[in-house]
């Protein structure tokens, strides 16, 4: 049996392991040094775990107590994980703890990815399972869950929204609300995305034209277009334009205006991200800059309140996911252009128009990383002036000088 001393005196080591008291109790020492009660039962035939508390909030002689009061449940028939007497930490609803995830996760992330991430779990999660005790959350539940969002053919998101249940579990587990993550195997029970495929693009400069004369009929909140539009001009990816910042236009209205795109929101390694020399500078046409300056009056933004996202929603919400595409579909063009294919649009059209002569700045333009990484580390030139040029003509060759 245990004893205050050995409790007391139990030291971390590389693994787990457990000293056993009497009744299924135990005391679990992790790895880190953080110990708990805990106490092993069965339920329906198969091993289950009550973790009671951490040490020194709860004592020997207070989990042995909880120990007996558990054996009492079990004999009515009760889980002891989920009833009254549990431990409020372990009660906590699975969708409280996820906000506080959400919370713990933020300051590492961008205001989309942030969005996007809440957004994924107001809607496909916390309606299944939000109101759970998270102790009582099981694969068989989990699976349903996502079995919902196979249905409706999103099968990317069902994977997605499945890593991010695990990251909630895996945030609990190190806050000792549970003892392990039951999205974790889920993930063999899920239909496999189907295999990568390029995106959709128009590779004809008529039809990329005809492909905004169409989407500027469509039925749609006018910030839907705007964007649609600065997206094709700039040819940056989807979650950059979405969450493009008006304090990132410099120069707006001098004669070189750029759209510096900070490292943090690139698609780049961890490091480079925290790296401001790692921004990326997008030259801004004629075009680009009268359609931020429409962009300000149509959405009353003047000159003193030009901070917080360009093309936001309400609330402050960047525009969704799925908007841009969803007016391409509109607009006639489902599987034959999507937001994401503009860049291979505008790298077939002026690398054709070049005969590849400025390959190195179109790459340059698109954020490709040089191929000759020894010449990369040498030549630090930003080629503004010839990826401006670039820029205008693709701009006068898409809307019109």
């Amino acid at each position: 049996m245990l004893t205050n001393a050995a409790v007391k005196a139990a030291r971390p080591r590389a693994a787990a392991y457990k000293l056993f008291d009497q009744g299924g109790l135990h005391l679990y020492v992790a790895p880190t040094g953080r110990k708990s009660f805990r106490m092993k039962f069965r339920l329906g035939g198969k091993e289950q775990l009550l973790t009671i508390g951490a040490v020194p909030e709860v004592s020997l002689d207070a989990a042995r107590a909880r120990c007996n009061q558990a054996r009492e449940q079990l004999g009515r028939g009760v889980d002891p994980r989920t009833s009254d007497a549990a431990p409020a930490g372990r009660a906590r609803a699975f969708e409280h703890v996820a906000r506080q995830w959400h919370a713990h996760k933020r300051r590492r992330w961008t205001d989309v990815h942030a969005a996007d991430v809440l957004a994924s779990l107001e809607r496909d999660v916390f309606p299944a399972i939000g109101a759970m005790p998270i102790g009582a959350v099981t694969v068989p539940v989990i699976l349903n869950a996502l079995r919902g969002i196979e249905e409706r053919g999103s099968l990317e998101t069902a994977r997605r929204v499945r890593q991010r249940i695990s990251a909630v579990f895996a945030y609990a587990m190190a806050e000792d609300l549970v003892d392990q993550d039951p999205a974790a195997i889920v993930s063999r029970a899920l239909t496999p995305p189907a295999p990568a495929q390029h995106h959709p693009a128009l590779l004809e400069i008529e039809d990329a034209r005809a492909l905004l004369a169409a989407a500027e009929l469509v039925d749609v909140a006018a910030v839907v277009k705007f964007a649609s539009r600065f997206l094709a001009l700039t040819a940056v990816r989807y979650a950059a334009a979405r969450g493009a910042r008006w304090e990132e236009l410099e120069d707006l209205d001098g004669p070189a205006p750029v759209w510096r795109v900070p490292a943090a929101r690139m698609k780049l390694a961890a490091a480079k991200k925290l790296d401001a020399k790692n921004d990326h500078l997008v030259p801004l046409s004629r075009q680009a800059v009268a359609l931020m300056h429409q962009v300000r009056e149509i959405m009353h933004r003047d000159d003193a309140n030009t901070h917080g996202l360009i093309f936001e929603r309400a609330h402050g919400a960047p525009i969704g996911e799925k908007a841009i595409g969803a007016l391409y579909e509109r607009a006639g063009f489902a599987g034959r252009h999507v937001p994401h294919g503009w860049r291979a649009t505008f790298s077939t059209v002026m690398n054709e128009r070049g005969q590849g002569a400025d390959r190195d700045v179109i790459d340059r333009a698109l954020a490709h990383s040089p191929k000759d990484k020894v010449e990369a580390a040498y030549n630090r030139s930003e080629q503004l002036q010839r990826r401006r040029a670039l820029f205008q003509e693709w701009a006068d060759l898409l809307v019109g000088i």
